[in-house]
């Protein structure tokens, strides 16, 4: 009864089962073996969805830079020297991608910038609807930076990352992402000077 149970489980949930290491599904992957190809995105969907609306708002080509980042992921696999580092290496292509996304959206003035439902007030709670505002406003002015300065600020203003785990997303060394946090953080306040629902959040 034991064999015949495991052999109508779920061919998903073995794999999610057999994989349960990085490392492991990191073998899978380069071995092409379609139950590492669905615990891969299982486990790193919701992340790597996390890290592109940080850095890109919910704007309408999420969905499509979602899908870009496991494309790259899965094309650049060789280029992953620590399987163990799996989930930082899914970060700066997350990262990458984004920044391909951003340059694209500086060339189409057209699109929006919306801020995600789940993202924490900056400062303070107030009203809602005055919060939301605030976060649209935040998206703008951060329009206004160079891709590798939004990237930096967003994942040390907003996601909340230590210097370290944003220098490696973004693939320079921790003294350049100092001096890119500091330009991007003064980019942003200037930027922020013109958008009012901002005006209590700066003081």
């Amino acid at each position: 009864m034991v064999m015949r149970a495991r052999a109508l489980a779920p061919p998903r949930r073995l794999g999610v089962v057999a994989y349960a290491s990085d490392e492991a599904l990191v073998e899978g992957l380069r071995a092409r073996h379609p139950a590492a190809l669905s615990a891969f995105h299982e486990r790193f969907s919701g992340h790597v969805l996390r890290v592109l609306g940080r850095l890109l708002g919910s704007g309408h080509d999420l969905s499509d830079a979602h899908h870009d980042a496991f494309v790259r992921a899965l094309s650049s696999l060789d280029t992953l020297r620590d399987p163990a580092a799996l989930k930082a290496w899914m970060t700066s292509v997350a990262v990458f991608t984004a920044r391909t996304c951003i340059q694209r959206r500086a060339r189409r003035r057209w699109l929006l910038f919306f801020a995600p439902d789940e993202l924490p007030p900056l400062v303070a709670r107030p009203h809602e609807g005055e919060a939301h505002e605030a976060l649209r406003a935040t998206y703008r002015a951060l329009d206004r930076l160079p891709a590798d300065e939004r990237i930096a600020f967003a994942l040390r203003r907003i996601d909340g990352m230590d210097l370290q785990e944003v220098a490696d997303a973004c693939g320079v060394s921790l003294a350049t992402i100092k001096r890119r946090l500091a330009r991007a953080e003064a980019n942003f306040l200037e930027a922020a000077r013109d958008q009012p629902a901002l005006e209590e959040w700066l003081r």
